[in-house]
């Protein structure tokens, strides 16, 4: 029997020495690979008879662990994006690593911090997302209630160092209060502002607007890359698994060339900043003697499955192929693979599996990965029609793509007058929206069909009847 152990690196971010340690703890327990998940955390497994000498080994290091057990989500971060993939931003290394050093609890709700001139980390697959404003120092607080789809934006800005003390007063309230706030199907907003905010002694600071986020656009992460005087390599496995060999010879190679901490991506894949010119060759070796490719292909960098989800993987790689030899165009679009309810994964396509074998297909508005809208598209696909129905769907991004594209240029500017063909329609109880521009496949309505025109109409993802109502104008 295997039993599979968890590790969190807070922020995605682990030091040399420390990461050694741990492979050196997994090797001795039998384990030759590790694996990276979604939250920027490490798993390997371990044969039952080598447990207990493990466990030893972890408390000599001092190192937190969890067995067959997620309790304690990782803090996840765009710590790895820092002089990288974003260059505006005062959020850097050191408020970081002040804001993880004040948390002096285990959260059991998702944290993301969240710089917001990126879009390699996403923004809202946490509980609490703090996102970066323009003051410096202070962060926008969007908060979704576990395992719901409502979000709520707190009405101020939050300190740097007031992070740690509102997550747990948050936290403390949903847990102490779940049938109010977790998993509840309607969520008294004010109410729960009324219990996680009366006791806080934070200052207020006045939100400067609403927040404002980049359009989605995946960097691509893997190779070698210079920046500045120096390099980034960026490694990806197309299985997930990392040899622990390869991993101890990464540290040992940091540890030489005086390169404090790697990173660990959402996207499973590590990434190690501030290589010298002069140490590249030294990098190449290692990846020559490991037989690794680093440069695999943009439509299969940008998914998203389950941690340890060997079903989610295979559909990933099949799909992969068909894309390939389909040569679709996937670019601006990232895809997740959901085999399990409300796992908070997020894409601007989602491929989830339905009871019968079959999938829906469901996107984001505007397909972007960030939105928290999402509209079903085709329902009940059998496995041998998915991929037709996936390149019709990213086609049709693209022909959305050039029809905005030729409003803007050719259509004169009209002032402030809308018509009912902009207007979008959501779900109050499950936030699926209705878009005219796509209809609604599953209940036999066609593209182009007004709102106003639908009669009773009844959600596609959880069946409420005249549930929907106006939220936007594109």
């Amino acid at each position: 029997m295997e039993h599979l152990i968890k590790i969190n690196l807070p922020g995605g971010v682990a030091s040399a020495g420390d990461l050694y340690e741990i492979l050196v703890i997994a090797e001795n327990a039998g384990a030759r690979h590790i694996r990276f998940g979604n939250r920027q955390q490490l798993f390997f497994t371990v044969d039952a008879a080598e447990l207990e000498d493990m466990e030893l080994e972890m408390l000599r290091a001092g190192t937190s662990y969890e067995i067959d057990a997620d309790e304690y989500p990782n803090i996840m971060s765009s710590y790895v994006c820092d002089a990288i993939f974003n260059h505006e931003s005062w959020l850097r290394e050191g408020v970081y690593k002040d804001i993880f050093d004040l948390f002096n609890y285990q959260p059991q709700l998702k944290i993301n911090l969240i710089d917001r001139h990126q879009s390699f980390i996403p923004f809202f697959s946490g509980n609490f997302n703090f996102i970066s404003s323009d003051v410096s120092n202070y962060w926008y607080l969007h908060i979704r209630f576990p395992k719901t789809n409502q979000f709520y934006c707190w009405p101020s800005l939050i300190y740097s160092d007031d992070i740690p003390t509102i997550s747990k007063r948050a936290e403390d309230v949903i847990l102490k209060n779940k049938s109010l706030f977790y998993d509840a199907p309607h969520i008294d907003e004010q109410l729960f502002f009324e219990k996680a905010g009366k006791t806080l002694n934070i200052p207020a600071q006045p939100l400067p607007g609403p927040l404002q986020l980049p359009d989605f656009y995946l960097p691509y992460y893997e190779g070698f890359n210079r920046y500045a005087n120096k390099y980034w390599l960026g490694i990806y496995r197309r299985n997930e698994l990392f040899d622990i060999g390869f991993l101890k010879d990464v540290c040992n190679l940091c540890l030489k060339t005086r390169i404090g901490q790697l990173y660990t991506t959402p996207w499973k894949s590590i990434l190690i900043k501030g290589i010298e010119p002069n140490d590249r060759n030294d990098w190449g070796y290692i990846l020559d003697k490991y037989r690794l490719n680093i440069r695999h292909a943009s439509n299969e960098l940008n998914w998203q499955i389950e941690d340890m989800c060997e079903a989610g993987l295979a559909l990933k790689q099949q799909l992969v192929r068909e894309f390939e030899e389909a040569d679709l165009r996937t670019y601006r679009l990232s895809f997740a693979i959901k085999t399990q309810p409300k796992t908070g994964l997020l894409g601007s396509i989602i491929i989830k599996t339905q009871p019968s074998g079959a999938f829906e297909v469901l996107h984001t508005v505007d397909f972007n990965p960030n939105s928290k809208n999402y509209i079903s598209y085709r329902k009940r696909i059998r496995k041998e029609n998915l991929v037709q129905q996936l390149t019709e769907l990213c086609n049709s991004y693209y022909q959305l793509s050039q029809s905005k594209k030729k409003v803007l240029t050719d259509v004169p500017d009209k002032g402030d007058a809308t018509t009912t063909d902009e207007l979008l329609y959501s779900c109050k109880h499950c936030m699926t929206v209705y878009d005219k521009t796509y209809g609604d496949a599953s209940n036999d309505i066609p593209a182009g069909t007004a709102f106003e025109d639908l009669g009773v109409y009844i959600c596609p993802v959880c069946e409420s009847e005249d549930s929907f109502e106006l939220i936007d104008k594109r």
